[in-house]
């Protein structure tokens, strides 16, 4: 009878570390941001100020070597929902869609579907263009396999009312950096109405399970955020960052042309004080956001089952190496925030892991947490164990995988990045990340170096494989 009794009890713990209860499936509340590097006080950084997603990590834990699979939106997105690397899934840029080049794929959410819960998309999950897609109120790229249900966000973006200023005056795209200090409250804008659809979600749907995917747009620009989120910086007192001004002589040429620079976007060091004020408020903005959604869990009596994730789609450059916005394959353009909140795992809150991890993890975590079945060829590997156990040694992966355009490549260890560029043809890059943090000195060309560049690049040649690279594939797809 003790023996039985001790049986029972160690299948009951069991369960509690998976999440899994006899008559109750654990909900999630899947948050994505749009264009947001590490810039969270959570993270360590000085000056942007994010004390709802800073609360949010105090009860989950931080990823702070987390790494995306391809700095550009739709490739990243889809990356992560079919958990599969972008070699695998056929998406290499914002065209096309995920159930165009994988008519059997079975998402993240879908899988969820497929299991009884009723799954929900809030705005900007798949690639969206923005910001003419959150004017139009469409998302021509989704996936609506992946859902039950779907929000699109119609909203003015740079046309409402406020104070413009273009901290990027030679770009004249869409793309450029113009700050919005907008007259209206949190609710007339994109993020704020998004909250407000998931709150009705949430309210909808709190006596069944739900998986609930909403998609934040800032700080992707335009940087729109009400004025009193403005008022929280100090624009004379914004640091940009200090960069080399020979930083990219040693890089290949094919990085270092690339448009994105200081010269052609018309950067100052004025300007770029007020970018960073633009950028940071509208970090803040979104982060209220967040802290509406977390606030409503509470609310509703749904915090202590509701599994929360909290991410980015790829990191983004603000003047780091003389560099702005994405597709690059340095430290902040593939590096993103990530925490995850597992109520039930609460001796681990508020700790941090150094462990090398990568977008692509995410849907199998979420399978095992759930107890559902992960399709069998899903390419990353379940964070459960550093769920767990932050500092485990139990984590195996030593390296991240990103690629970009021009046939980027790069694995980051966890003391070294390799890069190479049209498939190795355009030139390589290396860099000691511990003794070179700011990867500002080039070491591929460096004879001293040889044999440390030689292993690296063996283990990408063996990493692209395990991601589904093929030369067929390259010139079908013109990689």
């Amino acid at each position: 009878m003790h023996s039985k009794n001790l049986i029972l009890a160690a299948l009951a713990f069991a369960f509690t570390l998976t999440g899994l209860a006899a008559d109750k499936k654990p909900n999630v509340l899947f948050i994505m941001s749009d264009d947001l590097n590490t810039a969270l006080s959570g993270f360590g950084h000085p000056q942007c100020k994010t004390p709802e997603l800073d609360k949010l990590a105090a009860e989950g834990v931080r990823f702070e070597n987390m790494h995306c699979q391809y700095p550009v939106c739709g490739s990243s997105r889809a990356s992560l929902m079919a958990g599969l690397y972008p070699y695998t899934t056929g998406t290499m840029g914002n065209s096309g869609t995920l159930r165009g080049s994988m008519p059997d794929v079975v998402t993240m959410s879908q899988l969820f579907r497929q299991n009884g819960y009723r799954v929900g998309r809030v705005s900007k999950i798949y690639h969206m263009g923005i910001p003419p897609e959150i004017i139009a109120g469409t998302a021509e790229r989704d996936d609506p396999h992946s859902w039950d249900e779907t929000v699109n966000i119609k909203a003015g973006e740079h046309n409402v009312p406020g104070l413009k200023t273009n901290w990027s005056p030679k770009d004249k795209s869409s793309q450029k950096f113009l700050g919005v200090e907008a007259t209206g409250g949190d609710l007339e804008h994109a993020d704020g109405m998004a909250a407000s659809h998931a709150i009705d979600f949430l309210k909808r749907n709190q006596d069944r399970p739900f998986f609930l995917a909403c998609g934040f747009v800032r700080p992707h620009v335009p940087l729109v955020a009400p004025t009193k989120y403005f008022d929280r910086y100090d624009r004379d007192a914004m640091i940009a960052p200090v960069v080399p001004a020979d930083d990219l002589d040693d890089v290949p040429e094919i990085i270092r042309g690339y448009k994105n620079n200081e010269t052609t976007y018309g950067v100052t060091p004025e300007l770029h004080k007020g970018l960073l004020e633009a950028y940071y408020a509208s970090v803040s903005y979104m982060d209220a956001q967040v802290g509406r959604l977390l606030d409503c869990l509470d609310d509703l009596g749904l915090k202590e089952n509701t599994i929360v994730i909290f991410t980015s789609d790829h990191g983004y450059m603000l003047g780091e190496h003389h560099k702005y916005q994405k597709q690059h394959l340095f430290e902040e353009a593939t590096r993103v925030p990530f925490i995850i909140s597992v109520p039930w795992l609460k001796d681990q809150h508020g700790e941090a892991t150094q462990q090398i991890t990568e977008l692509v993890d995410l849907y199998p975590s979420m399978a095992e947490l759930a107890g559902l079945k992960a399709p069998d060829i899903l390419q990353g590997e379940s964070l459960v164990p550093l769920l767990k156990n932050p500092k485990t040694k139990a984590w195996k992966k030593d390296l991240a995988f990103t690629i970009s355009r021009n046939g980027g490549e790069s694995i980051r260890t966890h003391n070294w990045r390799f890069t190479q560029w049209g498939f190795g043809s355009s030139g390589m890059e290396l860099f000691d990340l511990k003794n070179d943090p700011g990867e500002f000195n080039n070491l591929a060309n460096n004879p001293k170096y040889a044999k440390q560049l030689n292993k690296l690049k063996k283990q990408l040649e063996v990493k692209r494989v395990e991601a589904g690279y093929t030369e067929a594939k390259r010139k079908s797809k013109r990689w």
